[in-house]
């Protein structure tokens, strides 16, 4: 077995072993909210005239586990039907399964998010360049303020000002949904440009929270790549400053690779709060949803399609890291 196939399987251990103790944690977690659905669900059943047997066989499709088993039981039904990929019934949307409620929202929240996040780490990437460069001067400083500020804000608050600024003060975007109802869906332009206008503020959000870890990032890496032995042999040989700068740059943006992907996984989770605020029908907001309408069916899957997310974004920064930084390559071989 290759040293490559090795790490993948490890990884993939990892991830299984991950996504198996966030899966039962949720389980537990989900079921101790105060009020059982399940239970309103089967005793409004049999008051309606349904028999005790023929309502928990009802509420046991609904939910894909008998609601009179023990807690155990329960959770022992449930992990039988993840098995069979099987992640039962919605109680929002009733006869419909979790998993097509999840990803029919899960392409609202992707779309926005790899959209910010790209955009944060081109322009990161680049201002963080220069701030290292210009770290003497009124730019660099500049560069490095505005990174350090945008940095410390949650992603919550800079969502609310932006809400405040273009939807209020001045009122250029839209405050909810994803597109007018005057288009019809399909590819054309008019709906295409109202996706774009109703994606502005999510997107503009995911950016500006992730922008000033970029440009944090690379200056710090772009610092450090500056000190190394081969740029001063570099300078000392006269190579064109042009030259040198490329090198500087595709050095330092190596490790920011493994943190793209990281982010792309953990930004999952941030969305709860801003399509809550923005009121956009992804992820997040059937998340909430789901809690306020105690459908334990969609909150279960939902955190198991985060959890997935993130253990994916992991294994494949780690595994894209070692492809395109031929140190890490080398060190394999040596093994």
């Amino acid at each position: 077995m290759t040293m490559f196939a090795r790490r993948l399987a490890g990884h993939l251990a990892r991830g299984l072993v991950m996504v198996l103790v966030v899966t039962t944690v949720s389980f537990f977690v989900i079921r101790s909210v105060p009020g059982d659905p399940m239970a309103a669900r089967y005793e409004k059943l049999v008051e309606q005239g349904m028999s005790p047997t023929a309502a928990q066989r009802a509420v046991e499709v609904l939910y894909g586990f008998a609601p009179t088993g023990s807690l155990w039981q329960q959770y022992v039904d449930y992990m039988s039907g993840l098995l069979r990929l099987d992640l039962g019934q919605s109680l929002m949307v009733p006869g419909v399964g979790v998993s097509t409620v999840l990803f029919s929202a899960a392409k609202w929240t992707v779309l926005p998010v790899l959209a910010g996040t790209l955009l944060s780490f081109l322009i990161g990437v680049v201002m963080g360049v220069y701030a290292a460069i210009r770290r003497s001067g009124r730019l660099g400083d500049v560069l490095a303020i505005s990174g350090s500020l945008l940095h410390g804000v949650p992603q919550y608050v800079l969502a609310l000002l932006l809400g405040a600024v273009f939807t209020t003060l001045i009122p250029i975007l839209p405050t909810s949904g994803t597109a007018d109802i005057m288009f019809e869906p399909g590819f054309n332009a008019g709906y295409i440009g109202s996706l774009i206008e109703y994606a502005t503020l999510p997107v503009l959000t995911y950016a500006l929270a992730s922008y000033g870890g970029w440009i944090l990032a690379m200056k710090s890496s772009v610092v450090t790549v500056l000190g190394d032995d081969f740029i001063l042999a570099a300078e000392l040989r006269g190579i064109k400053r042009g030259i040198v700068f490329r090198y500087v740059a595709r050095n330092a943006i190596l490790p920011l690779f493994t943190i793209l992907a990281l982010s792309l996984g953990m930004l999952f989770g941030g969305a709860i709060f801003i399509e809550r605020i923005f009121n956009y029908p992804g992820l997040g907001l059937m998340l909430i949803d789901g809690i306020n309408n105690r459908d334990y069916a969609l909150m279960g899957g939902a955190f198991l399609l985060i959890t997935v997310a993130i253990v994916v974004a992991n294994i494949v920064a780690d595994l894209f890291y070692s492809v395109i930084d031929p140190r890490v390559r080398s060190g394999e071989g040596a093994r």
